[in-house]
This record gives structure tokens, sequence and C-alpha cells, in this order.
């Protein structure tokens, strides 16, 4: 088979001094496709790396750590935790200990709160046999706090350690997630998971299932992007679409037609605001992993999840643009996680719609 893509140029001229490009891919292997990516700006090795997102945004993380890029934690584990623990408990995961941000709209909020521009009260403490969790991080606590008062707490220190990764970074790297979101009615407070599933009770008197579309992605992103950039004025944004399926939706259809149009949406945004700010850069993972040379060869047998080949692949991409600033050469250091270790609430879902 040949592996090598043609990049040719098309005869046809649109606008005055605009060239068209075309790139074969029939038959082409899915790591040799010439032209994917091309970097709008360079990442400098003093460059303060903050990372958020869906799950899949955990691979891009632990891979910009491993090329030797400056991926910032605020919040990191205390110093005689146990590497397994540490993990099990959402240290280490992302530059703060928010645990996974399927929805823009839930890190607009965030960010909000962290600036102290939004308050979040009761309604993110939510309880399972006696223990209670705060529903906007509800798995960095495996066995939930003894009160509500100490997940009040809990949440302070923690949006204490996200102001100062918002003040520090000067590239925000955000895989976008999902676009299916459960929202507190009264507040207007998105959750990363429907509540019932790792705490809470679902309660239709209390929540609503709402699917953000382009408009509402588009406009909470603006809103994160004028936040950020009063904090760190020079920041830049990566953005990338998860490529992981959804697990179960809400809507009234198969959740084939319903992960088709959430990823639309999200890749829709991601290139419009790409097209719209020179801050702002789009990384193709969602394509590298779903588009038709890949086939299936990137999924494991459940057809959602990438494989660790896969997320090689995706990562290959990127650095061939952003070439490692250093490469850790311990085996036990560049081994890929089990896709077991990668923390997704997501999956969850799965048992709740049925």
């Amino acid at each position: 088979m040949d592996t090598t893509a043609t990049t040719r140029r098309s005869p046809y001229r649109g606008r005055p001094g605009r060239t068209f490009w075309s790139t074969a891919v029939s038959g082409v292997a899915p790591d040799a496709l010439a032209g994917l990516y091309r970097k709008k700006f360079d990442i400098a090795p003093n460059d303060g790396i903050a990372t958020a997102g869906s799950c899949f945004a955990q691979h891009i993380a632990r891979h910009l750590r491993l090329n030797g890029y400056k991926v910032l934690d605020t919040e990191p584990a205390p110093p005689w935790m146990a590497d397994d623990t540490a993990r099990a408990f959402g240290f280490g995961v992302y530059s703060a200990r928010f645990g996974n941000v399927y929805h823009v709209r839930q890190f607009l909020q965030l960010v909000q709160e962290a600036l102290g521009l939004r308050h979040v009260g009761g309604e993110a403490a939510w309880e399972r046999d006696g223990r209670y969790f705060d529903a906007l991080r509800p798995a960095v606590e495996p066995s939930g706090l003894a009160t509500p008062e100490l997940v009040r707490r809990h949440r302070e220190q923690h949006l204490a350690c996200v102001r100062r990764l918002l003040t520090s970074t000067t590239v925000l790297v955000f895989t976008l997630g999902l676009t299916e979101a459960w929202v507190h009615t009264e507040t207007g407070t998105v959750f990363p998971t429907a509540p019932g599933t790792l705490a809470g009770d679902f309660d239709p008197a209390v929540y609503h299932f709402q699917n953000f579309g382009y408009p509402e992605v588009y406009a909470d992103f603006l809103e994160i992007r004028r936040l950020l950039r009063q904090e760190s004025p020079g920041l830049k944004f990566i953005l990338t679409v998860s490529p992981v399926s959804l697990a179960a939706t809400a809507e009234d259809q198969h959740v084939l037609p319903a992960t088709v149009h959430s990823k639309s949406v999200l890749r829709a945004v991601a290139g419009a605001l790409a097209a719209d700010f020179d801050d702002v850069d789009y990384f193709p993972s969602y394509e590298v992993v779903t588009g038709a040379p890949a086939g299936n060869s990137l999924l494991d047998e459940s057809r959602r999840n990438v494989t660790p080949a896969g997320v090689a692949t995706v990562m290959r991409y990127f650095f061939a643009e952003h070439p490692a600033h250093s490469v850790a050469d311990s085996p036990a250091a560049a081994a890929e996680p089990s896709l077991e270790a990668v923390m997704c609430e997501e999956a969850l879902l799965e048992a709740f719609g049925r």
C-alpha cells in the first residue's frame, strides 16, 4: 500500500492571491497524511501550558510532559502520596485538580468562579451513602467527604489553585468533549456528569437536560478567551475535539447520530475560532482517529476508546510541528498507561442510559 500522501497545487484560484491545495488520502496510512497539521504559532520552552477538557485531554497532557514541555500543575499531590493513589484522587491529571471538563460552559463557569465572578452554593454537594461529593468534580474524592461543609472548604482551596493557574498560563490546550449536559435549573450550574451516576439523585424538578448548540458554545468560548486574556494578555489557545464518541445520549435518538451532531458542533466551533483569532489554533486529533484513512484501526473493540497506538499516532502529528524540547528516557515514564488509567466519568452514562 502506498503510504505517502501527495500534496499538489490546484489549478483553480478563487480570490486574488489565494491558492487552493488538495491532498490525496486514498490508500494512505493514517500516520502518513502529509500536511495534515500546520501549527499557527510556536510553543517556547518557557511557556507555561495548562491542559483541560474531556478525558482524551489526559493523553495530551502526559505526552507534553514526556516531550519536555512546561505543563503547569498548581495543585500537586502531597509529596508523601504514592503515584497511583494521587492519580485516583485527581492529582497530576490536569494542571489543577478539576477533573474532566467536558463542556465549554462548564469550563467558563470554573473560570468565573475562580475569578470571583460566580458563586456556587449547595447544588455542588451531592450525597451518596452518607458521604458528600463535589458535583463539579465528582471523581476526585473517590470515597467522598463527611459533610457538605468539607466539600465547600475543599472547593475553596481548589479555586485558589485555579486562580494561580490562570495568571501563570501562556498556552491553554483545551479538548472539547460534549455538548449534552445536565444543568441545575435554578442556578444554571452545569455538571460534568448526570445526577445519580457517581453521586446525587436525579430529580426532574431540580435538573434539566441541555444540548448546547453552536451559538452557545462559540459565545461561551469567546467569554473564556476574554476573561483569560485579562489575566494573561499574551495567552494562546490550542483547541482539539475529543475522538471518543458518546457512551449514551439523553436525546430521543440513537447514540450514533447524537455523537455525530455533538462532535460536528464542537468541530465547527473550534474551526471558526481558529479562523477568527490569531491566538487560537486547531489541532485535528478528532480527524486522525475518526477520519476515513484510519477506519476503526485506531479504536479498541468498543469502537469508542482510542488505542495506545492511536494516541501515539495523534501525538506524532503534534510533535512533528512542535518538536520535543527534551524526551524522557525512562522506560517506565515512556510507557503508555492502560486505557483503564484514563479517568472518564462519561463512560458511566452508558449504565445510566439503560
